[in-house]
């Protein structure tokens, strides 16, 4: 398999950056992609020329480090799958693919395809935690759960953090991960006594971090590799509307 790459390339935050074309010929069609852009990297190198940059990890689509857009989709648009799960039998021989970075302000580009995703560990920091004394291993079933709130919660938990829900909306808003982030606690009875603090903290350190606003897109949730409904947007924003609430009312 033959195909051709225009590749943005960028030096740093500062550069104004570029796209480039290589090729990558005799590709298998059981490689994946990051296996694939190894392999053109390997040519670039024993070329003495600067091989291009992406970030990844496991590549397993668990730690969420890969991602970036393969002709406009995030990890490539293939339904629950992150750029390390998507494999070169997707594509056929001569096609020409462009690939470009998480493109949002507060993702700002490191180097080629990788971006700085800290504004997300900031947003955790804010309140994506409990702060009560766990102790020791509880058993199983000393504190009762209904079973839709643990599914619910479990599907939220469910967020890698990788970014394409943020690259995919038209407003660079962050509002899928944070609420992701947000409901996972916020729907278990060890989440409860700092819930409304929580939502707080996190939604404005994500405005401070210089996301965009929601605005009920959906596209946010149409290219998560992990499937994030939107309904942790809509939890967010009642908690938020409670928090108001209740601060007025304590004030």
């Amino acid at each position: 398999m033959n195909l051709t790459l225009h590749v943005w390339r960028q030096n740093g935050p500062s550069d104004k950056g570029r796209f480039e074309t290589y090729q990558a010929n005799g590709i298998s069609e059981h490689m994946s992609f990051l296996e694939m852009l190894d392999f053109v990297n390997e040519k670039l190198e024993s070329e003495g020329k600067a091989p291009i940059v992406f970030e990844h990890d496991c590549r397993e689509g668990i730690c969420g480090s890969c991602g970036f857009m393969i002709d406009g989709k995030a990890h490539g648009g293939q339904h629950r799958t992150t750029v390390c799960q998507l494999h070169m039998r997707s594509f056929k021989d001569g096609d020409v693919l462009t690939l470009e970075p998480w493109r949002a302000a507060a993702f700002p580009v490191l180097r080629d395809l990788m971006v700085d995703r800290s504004a997300f560990d900031r947003i955790v920091q804010a309140g994506g935690y409990v702060s009560v004394r766990s102790g020791s291993p509880q058993d199983a079933n000393a504190i009762l759960v209904g079973k839709e709130e643990v599914d619910r919660a479990f599907d939220a938990a469910a967020c890698i953090g990788c970014g394409a829900c943020v690259a995919s909306c038209p407003n660079a808003s962050a509002m899928l991960f944070t609420g992701a982030k947000i409901s996972h606690l916020g729907l278990l009875p060890q989440g409860q006594p700092e819930r409304y603090r929580r939502v707080q903290a996190m939604t404005q350190t994500m405005d401070e971090a210089g996301f965009g606003y929601c605005s009920n897109h959906g596209e946010c949730s149409a290219f998560c590799p992990k499937d994030i409904s939107l309904d942790v947007i809509a939890m967010t924003n009642r908690d938020l509307m409670a928090a108001q609430v209740k601060g007025r009312s304590e004030g």
